[in-house]
């Protein structure tokens, strides 16, 4: 039974999507290309590791499965960000749209559901005291480190970081800008598909309509929480876990079942703190050409 003895290592479990999701948005931006789209693509991905699971039977197939949905869903973001100069924005809010009706309809033509999907087998997770922990959430550290190592250590990561803050000077550098700028979608999505995927094979074990609960835009506030660096996303993403589960503790072990809606909204209630606290700072932070398509002279 959940407690608040338990509480800080059950944070680990919300902790390891948003994690993995803000550390590809982190990629993305640093690129200068924003993805609202992480609720679509983590609700897609989760979709297709359900399936694959559903049909395979094992959970490392859908978790690859729940990758390459990431990434194709990254495709098609990056082709019409970086290549058609297209509005990041509005195509970010397409695929959140695109992929509830998407999943919905899958529901009902694969499992006649209008809500969930059958259970499926899930990764093995370790014993921490009372609690447990998936095997996905250290490698989900080591992806945030990797990320912060990338960005500020190698010379592709100064590559990325220059296509966020001058495009044009890093073209006159000899950068492919367009090149840099799509690879980058493609690696941060293939991060929100991993992210999806875990939902389903890492923790809940079955789709449901409404899986993400918003996660992905949890996970977009992480990333100004965090100054676009993956080693303080590592904290962000483990304070807002550790908001995510107190609604669990205070239904199961402090007898709150009849305020479940009431308790559930506390995430999104420390979400909007903790944006409103460090707001001005995230915007001085912020690569300056983020959001801005580049366009060659």
């Amino acid at each position: 039974m959940a407690s608040w003895a338990t509480l800080f290592v059950d944070a680990l479990t919300p902790m390891t999507p948003l994690l993995v999701a803000s550390v590809g948005e982190i990629i993305n931006e640093k690129a200068g290309v924003v993805n609202i789209g992480i609720e679509g693509i983590m609700l897609l991905s989760a979709f297709a590791a359900t399936l694959a699971t559903f049909l395979s039977g094992s959970p490392l197939i859908g978790l690859a499965a729940g990758i390459g949905c990431g990434v194709a869903v990254g495709a098609l973001h990056g082709f019409i960000s970086v290549y058609l100069n297209g509005d990041q924005i509005i195509s970010g809010i397409g695929i959140n749209m695109f992929a509830y009706g998407l999943c919905v309809m899958g529901l009902v033509l694969t499992w006649h559901s209008y809500g969930a999907s059958p259970s499926v087998p899930t990764l093995p997770s370790f014993k921490v005291g009372e609690s447990s922990v998936s095997v996905l959430t250290i490698p989900s550290i080591l992806i945030a480190v990797g990320a912060w190592y990338l960005i500020t250590r190698t010379r592709a990561g100064l590559r990325i970081r220059a296509c966020g803050e001058d495009p044009r000077s890093a073209e006159a550098m000899g950068i492919n800008v367009h090149r840099v700028r799509f690879l980058s979608t493609l690696l941060g999505a293939a991060l929100m598909g991993y992210a999806g995927a875990f939902l389903v094979i890492g923790w809940i074990g079955q789709f449901t309509k409404d899986i993400t609960s918003g996660m992905g835009f949890i996970a977009l506030a992480n990333v100004a929480f965090s100054n676009w660096n993956p080693l303080l996303a590592i904290l962000g993403a483990y304070i807002f876990g550790f908001f995510n589960a107190v609604p669990y503790v205070l239904q199961m072990a402090m007898g709150f079942a009849r305020y479940a809606y009431l308790v559930k909204t506390i995430p999104y209630l420390a979400t909007v703190a903790v944006l409103a606290i460090v707001a001005r700072k995230a915007r001085m932070a912020m690569p300056r050409a983020l959001g801005k398509p580049y366009i060659k002279e």
